[in-house]
């Protein structure tokens, strides 16, 4: 048994799909080459079928990234395939169809309203016709924890005879044990005769909290392919995370004795990227990329890690990319060191992208003495492309005190015109929020705002995330500033570009009112 495990990233894919955390194909693409930086096996790219803009962002990330397999997904459905293999083709070699059916009883009775006969014809059609587009395929028996395991075994043993050469099995809803789901993988590569003939996979969900263990119990009993998301995003509870699994590996080797072809230096870049990307934060006691994973507090742990690092650190934060030693920058820093500082980051730009992202380095330099990696990365999650920016700041100015009613005014440009108006809030964000939505339409339900202060210090900026609803879409906006005011505008107004057919209302009274 090979004592090689693969990583397989589906950030793009099933973190996509967290309530928000939708992202351009800029976005995509950005995260696509960090993610092949931080040296995965596999980047699921997306849906291709789902949309025109997923199989765009597939097509551009099988054309432009290089290193990882570039994987499509799709259902077991001959339209799905064909499509997915268009979106994968510019990888070559690397190309792979990631193909899925239910095989649990409530699925296939319930949902696809098919006999188990009738799923397993359709899955082992789905492969050969995968087989033929694309140099691999992959399958997933959708919700195989709570499926039969004589099922299973006759299911898998079939469409590896058709050629599918990676057998994932999802625990999709994260109902499955340790112990059970271990015990599920041993038996399918015991029992079915011709499972040497294929790398076994997990995929698994986090509803009970038990993603990374199951995960682990499977590589325990013979997978060699774990998929898993930065931070551990995904749909619910979110999937396994990529980076505990990584690091267990790592910490743990004289347990595992299994490698990945991860650096694991590039781990927190790549974290910080994504959340700032997605707009999900990160909890700060989150293991590995968490902003306390190696804080201490206590005066008996001080006193322990200042004697011998080993006595309450098993890694170190250099291992997974903090660094005790960060450049810090300021209005005297010239566009070399920004540059160096990004790639030690893992974000890589052009000169015209530097220069653009140089000139807003600078602005906050003018307000803040320091600039810290947290800065950084919010200069990018506040990047505008203003080519497609229909809705734009052009000033803002709020109001408020004690006993005083705060009010806000602003000024934006809405398909190249001027627009102006003034309104009452309960306080100066809830003002300036009332003013920009009385311009435009739709303007979507308040789902979330959060602030995050990005650094410590007065002069530290804030970083807005704002989630707005109009029908079935759900959008996400970010915006960071030192007004925290402004940033929550910023915020406001980029998730209202993200809205299909927002414009301008057609009358711009002033507006007024709680």
């Amino acid at each position: 048994m090979s004592d090689r495990l693969y990583i397989f990233d589906t950030t793009l894919r099933d973190g996509e799909q967290s309530p928000g955390c939708s992202m351009n194909i800029e976005e995509k693409i950005r995260v696509a080459h960090a993610m092949a930086a931080l040296g995965v096996d596999v980047i699921e790219a997306g849906f291709p079928i789902a949309s025109e803009g997923d199989f765009d962002a597939v097509h551009r990330i099988a054309s432009e990234v290089e290193g990882p397999t570039i994987a499509g997904l799709a259902r077991a459905s001959a339209g799905d395939i064909a499509r997915a293999a268009e979106a994968v083709r510019p990888a070559g070699d690397r190309a792979r169809i990631h193909t899925f059916i239910a095989t649990s009883p409530i699925h296939m009775e319930a949902k696809l309203r098919m006999s188990p006969d009738e799923v397993v014809e359709r899955a082992v059609a789905a492969v050969s016709q995968a087989r033929d587009l694309a140099p691999e395929v992959e399958f997933s028996a959708e919700d195989a924890g709570r499926s039969d395991i004589d099922f299973l075994c006759r299911i898998v043993e079939r469409v590896i005879a058709a050629g599918a050469r990676v057998i994932n099995i999802p625990d999709t809803v994260g109902y499955m044990t340790p112990d059970e789901f271990g015990g599920r993988i041993r038996t399918l590569i015991t029992r079915v005769p011709n499972s040497d003939q294929a790398i076994f996979s997990v995929h698994c969900h986090n509803d009970l909290g038990l993603a990374v263990a199951n995960s682990l119990a499977a590589v325990e009993n013979g997978a060699r392919q774990v998929e898993c998301t930065m931070n551990g995003l995904g749909e619910r509870a979110g999937n396994a995370s990529l980076e505990e699994i990584v690091m267990i590996m790592k910490t743990r080797a004289d347990r595992y004795d299994i490698t990945t072809g991860v650096d694991t230096t590039k781990i927190v870049p790549t974290s910080k990227l994504v959340s700032s990307i997605t707009g999900m934060a990160t909890q700060a006691n989150k293991a590995i990329v968490g902003a306390n994973a190696f804080a201490h507090e206590s005066g008996i742990h001080q006193d322990g890690v200042l004697k011998h690092q080993k006595t309450y650190e098993i890694m170190t934060p250099e291992s997974v990319g903090w660094t005790t030693n960060r450049m810090v920058l300021g209005k005297h820093s010239g566009r070399a060191a920004l540059r160096s500082r990004y790639e030690e980051l893992g974000v890589r730009m052009d000169d015209a992208r530097l220069k653009e992202v140089f000139a807003r380095f600078k602005a906050l330099a003018d307000k803040k003495k320091d600039i810290f990696d947290e800065d950084l990365m919010a200069i990018l999650s506040d990047e505008r492309a203003v080519d497609t920016e229909r809705v734009k700041l052009i000033s803002l100015h709020a109001a408020s005190g004690t006993g005083d009613t705060p009010v806000a005014a602003v000024e934006l440009e809405i398909d190249g015109e001027l627009h102006k108006a003034t309104a009452e809030g309960d306080g100066p964000v809830d003002a300036a929020f009332k003013a920009i939505k009385s311009l435009v339409e739709p303007n979507g339900k308040l789902l979330l705002y959060a602030v995050n202060a990005i650094t410590a210090g007065t002069d530290a900026q804030g970083d807005v995330t704002v989630r707005l609803q109009d029908g079935e879409r759900v959008v996400n906006g970010q915006g960071a500033d030192t007004d925290i005011v402004v940033a929550s505008a910023r915020a406001l107004i980029a998730a209202l570009n993200k809205l299909p057919g927002m414009h301008a209302k057609s009358v711009h009274a002033q507006y007024s009112g709680v």
